[in-house]
């Protein structure tokens, strides 16, 4: 099989190589999937860079945690019915030597999901983290049903499924933050109720203007370090303040604050997910797909020999959506 992959974390340009190598067969309880399209999300970059895990937790890494594809083989213990469903994968390569940035793959058979037809093969790249990511940070903690919810970059990878979410799980309002005029018509497209550019207009002025001064009952936010601060601020006496991402490894938090608002923080990480939230993540997600309603934002698609230049556009932080690799 055709596979990208590498031998030493560095600079993308340097350390990942496109090259032959054997196909992989599935054991017990695994399925083998062909791929069509390889989902490249930060955390894929930031492993590749050696930011995560101290360096190589494998003598090889072939990368990528999302993809989409058809299921081609079946190991011992999986029933030969799931040959030909197309299908979307998670954790791909949490923990594993193995990711999606290759013709094939083998992996449980629980981590690949059925992908209805009227799904293009690229969004369901995209659905692993961006799409469950968002979800989960809606879901847990009683949901958001009735709620005002702050969005933190509405027309980012997550942000932009969280701001869909939103609607469709019943929130009463969808605030979010974008930092430029093309980014608040993705947000608007998603269906975000009031959208505030954060170069132009004071965050906190704005959502307190849109509560009526009252702060809104959760943030989904996307760097907790920039924005630790202006959050307290802008939640609920008693609001929820989840937290998916971070700019730096480090960042300090003001205690007596989050105390006397009696703030509930979660930060969340999608691939730790325990059985009964991915089970809630994957159905609740299944059922808003059918609707037919949820936009994917793909924002360029590459062949797999150009993986190095994914993945520096993304660690430029400048693409708008998502960026996947076609496999076929």
């Amino acid at each position: 099989m055709r596979a990208a992959f590498y031998d030493q974390t560095g600079p993308a340009h340097q350390v990942l190589q496109v090259a032959e190598l054997p196909d992989p067969v599935p054991g017990t309880g695994e399925l083998r999937v062909r791929l069509q399209w390889s989902g490249v999300n930060p955390s894929d970059v930031k492993a590749r860079a050696g930011l995560r895990a101290g360096g190589m937790p494998f003598p090889r890494i072939i990368p990528h945690s999302d993809g989409m594809g058809i299921v081609d083989a079946v190991g011992p213990g999986v029933s030969a019915s799931r040959i030909g469903e197309r299908v979307w994968l998670w954790n791909a390569a949490w923990g594993r030597a193995c990711g999606t940035a290759a013709q094939f793959i083998t992996l449980p058979q629980a981590h690949a999901v059925a992908l209805a037809d009227p799904i293009s093969g690229e969004a369901g790249a995209c659905l692993g983290i961006p799409a469950t990511t968002a979800l989960h940070a809606l879901l847990t903690h009683g949901g958001v049903a009735g709620k005002s919810v702050l969005v933190a970059g509405g027309a980012g990878a997550v942000g932009h499924y969280a701001v869909q979410f939103a609607k469709l799980l019943g929130a009463r309002q969808v605030i979010t933050t974008v930092s430029n005029a093309a980014k608040a018509g993705l947000a608007r497209d998603a269906g975000a109720d009031r959208i505030i550019d954060y170069r132009t207009e004071d965050v906190a002025a704005q959502v307190a203007a849109a509560t009526g001064g009252r702060g809104v009952d959760r943030i989904v936010e996307v760097d907790v370090a920039a924005n630790a601060v202006m959050d307290i601020g802008l939640l609920r006496p008693g609001g929820e303040w989840i937290v998916y991402g971070s700019g730096t490894p480090q960042f300090a938090l003001p205690f007596f604050a989050l105390a006397a608002r009696n703030i509930t923080l979660r930060v969340i990480l999608v691939y730790t997910l325990d059985e009964a939230e991915r089970r809630a993540v994957i159905d609740t997600l299944t059922r808003l797909l059918a609707t037919g309603r949820v936009i994917h934002r793909i924002a360029e698609r590459l062949p797999l020999a150009q993986i190095a230049d994914a993945h520096a556009r993304v660690e430029q932080g400048q693409v708008v959506g998502n960026i996947v690799l076609a496999l076929d």
